[in-house]
């Protein structure tokens, strides 16, 4: 272990899914249990829901899953979908944001009446409904709720870490380096980079909680104020349907946006699962192919005044960059993200009690051949399967973020099982590299790795990205 290593905490283990951080306060458990309780909490029509949205509350998308060692675990992701959608022409991306894009709100409050005192006429038969992909979209993408375990370590890395951790792959990573995702703190205004959501287009979890206060719930609040327009119609004259909005104006003065941050900044990353040579092994094999190069191992938070999330190693497996996909993008623009473009989404959590299981095969990257992420050269020119083992690596990550398994062909892993959600944090992994103090990275890549990218990548599947449409498609974890 490296003297940075001894000195720098690392994150204590939790106990469960869905406990806080070890360690905290008694004034921040209680902050956590204040947060936890707003997080639950059904909101209703006359409170600010809607009038259009797609869940009650924030439980309604995380919790769980079902089925799994993080069944009823708060935080977590009932592994539902949302959609987006918008229209490209010739490589421009338009969000139809005049008719509701590109976030699709599927639920409704229903006939207005029935929350107004002295409807007027319009208003006296008129119905909120749910929202509608237009005939005009040929763009539509559906993105699986992610969940929240450990969010606050992520939260805690400065802007300036990410920026370096992306010169660094520049340097070491050429191939498959990723970017900064630069963007305005809808909170103070100033610029800011994003690692929250597909897009890597939320800087905070401040920001991600009003965010999804409105654009989820239809709830304005202080960092969001102006309401969803219902299929784009932003007029609130006589004859639209914001004018019978049961509750204009502000809904939420603030106080909800912090208990939502609170109970996010503090939930702990999950319990650890056993380690053996299979694990080890599939570990060597997931740094020979490239896999490291986009999902960095070990990361560390800077100055904290919360002491659970001060100078603190963890290992979140994703460089919280925005990478070219190619047709593996979902063809959503948003910010600087180009529909090409998507977030290293966290490599943990690929296990399920259930299975392994995706709709793709191989790592997110359109540079590597879907295939070659599941193969290893045998030693006699051959390429034997090497999934069974980066499996059960991958299944000892815990569910900081719960969605790799799009980086599996469930169709090869006939009798490999699955452990229940175990972890991989490591006190003792030492993946430093002299000149980032505030931030470890992987090393450079080795000669093996280096054979991989000449052998996997630049397949004539990627080499065609750029023929390829953007089909309708589901955004697995």
């Amino acid at each position: 272990m490296s003297l940075a290593a001894a000195i720098l905490p690392t994150v204590s283990y939790a106990t469960g899914f869905g406990d806080p951080l070890p360690g905290l306060t008694a004034e921040q458990q209680a902050a956590f249990q204040s947060g936890k309780t707003a997080f639950v909490t059904v909101e209703a029509a006359g409170e600010g829901l809607g009038p259009i949205f797609n869940e009650n509350s924030c439980a309604a998308c995380h919790v769980g899953p079902a089925g799994t060692a993080a069944t009823g675990a708060i935080g977590g992701t009932t592994e539902r979908l949302e959609t987006r959608f918008g229209k490209s022409v010739y490589g421009a991306f338009d969000p139809l944001a005049n008719k509701g894009g590109s976030l699709l709100q599927d639920h409704a409050i229903g006939a207005a009446a029935q929350y107004l005192v002295n409807p007027t006429p319009f208003c006296l038969t008129f119905v909120f409904t749910p929202e509608q992909v237009p005939a005009d979209a040929n763009v539509v993408a559906r993105r699986r709720t992610t969940p929240l375990f450990g969010l606050g370590l992520v939260d805690a890395v400065p802007d300036d870490a990410l920026v370096a951790l992306a010169a660094f792959e520049g340097i070491f990573y050429p191939l498959t380096a990723g970017r900064p995702s630069h963007l305005v703190n809808a909170d103070s205004g100033e610029p800011a980079i994003g690692r929250f959501g597909w897009k890597a287009q939320v800087p905070t979890l401040h920001v991600f909680s009003g965010d999804a206060y409105l654009n989820e719930m239809g709830v304005t609040n202080p960092s969001f104020m102006a309401e969803s327009c219902p299929q784009g119609d932003c007029s609130t004259a006589d004859g639209h349907p914001l004018s019978c909005n049961p509750a204009p104006g502000l809904n939420d003065d603030g106080d909800d946006v912090d208990h939502f941050t609170d109970f996010m900044q503090l939930l702990a990353p999950p319990p650890r699962g056993a380690v053996g040579p299979q694990q080890i092994a599939g570990e060597t094999i997931f740094d020979a192919i490239g896999c490291a190069q986009c999902h960095t191992k070990t990361m560390t938070t800077g100055p904290n005044q919360i002491a659970a999330l001060d100078h603190v190693d963890f290992h979140p497996f994703s460089d919280f960059l925005l990478h070219d996909m190619g047709s593996l993008g979902d063809g959503i623009a948003q910010n600087e993200a180009t529909g090409r473009m998507m977030r290293t989404q966290p490599a943990v959590g690929a296990a399920r009690a259930d299975a392994l299981s995706s709709r793709r095969a191989c790592l997110d990257t359109q540079r590597c051949d879907p295939g070659a992420c599941g193969r290893r050269r045998d030693g006699r020119g051959g390429v034997r399967s090497a999934r069974p083992d980066i499996a059960r690596y991958v299944a000892r990550i815990p569910q900081l973020a719960l969605n790799l398994r799009s980086a599996f062909d469930s169709t090869d892993w006939a009798g490999v099982g699955a452990a229940p959600f175990p972890s991989f944090w490591d006190a003792d992994r030492d993946d430093r590299v002299a000149g980032f103090p505030s931030q470890t990275f992987g090393h450079g890549p080795s000669a093996a790795a280096r054979s991989s990218e000449l052998n996997t990548c630049q397949t004539p599947r990627s080499r065609n990205n750029r023929k390829q449409a953007h089909p309708p498609k589901e955004e697995v974890e």
